[in-house]
């Protein structure tokens, strides 16, 4: 089952993404032209804690949780992503995600992901003040 019928329609949804949320409907669509649905069960493994990330995912519909060192430290839902830091250093994926129900996602592959970077203005900005939000909260969790 196909969650959009168009790419207009896609690129909507990037619009309740926080990370998107700010960019013009012609980026959006950009985006959302290098982005491709895709239906996962529930219990299927999306990314896996060491394994090399090749692909950032964006949640469109389900739940889902991420699991480090097979502790259970987040959950995921609608308008959450994850895969960035692995696409951005190269380096392995530093958590587990696990869909908890049937899920729809948009999935972005390195290759477009590096090609999106380049030609979105702001998204390498709004990346790292992403990944930023993200030290700033792992450190407040530390010291609590």
């Amino acid at each position: 089952m196909m969650f959009f019928k168009n790419r207009s329609e896609k690129a909507n949804i990037f619009e309740n993404v926080p990370l998107f949320s700010n960019f013009s409907q012609r980026h959006r669509e950009l985006i959302a032209s290098q982005a491709d649905e895709v239906q996962a069960k529930a219990g299927k493994t999306l990314a896996r804690q060491g394994e090399q990330g090749l692909e950032f995912i964006i949640i469109i519909a389900g739940q889902a949780r991420v699991e480090k060192s097979g502790r259970v430290i987040a959950q995921l839902g609608v308008g959450d992503y994850f895969g960035e830091i692995s696409l951005i250093d190269g380096k392995a994926r530093t958590a587990t995600v696990i869909a908890e129900t049937p899920m729809t996602l948009l999935v972005i592959h390195k290759r477009s992901f590096s090609y999106l970077l380049d030609k979105v203005p702001g998204l390498e900005r709004k990346m790292l003040l992403s990944l930023c939000s993200m030290l700033r909260q792992a450190e407040e969790s530390i010291h609590d």
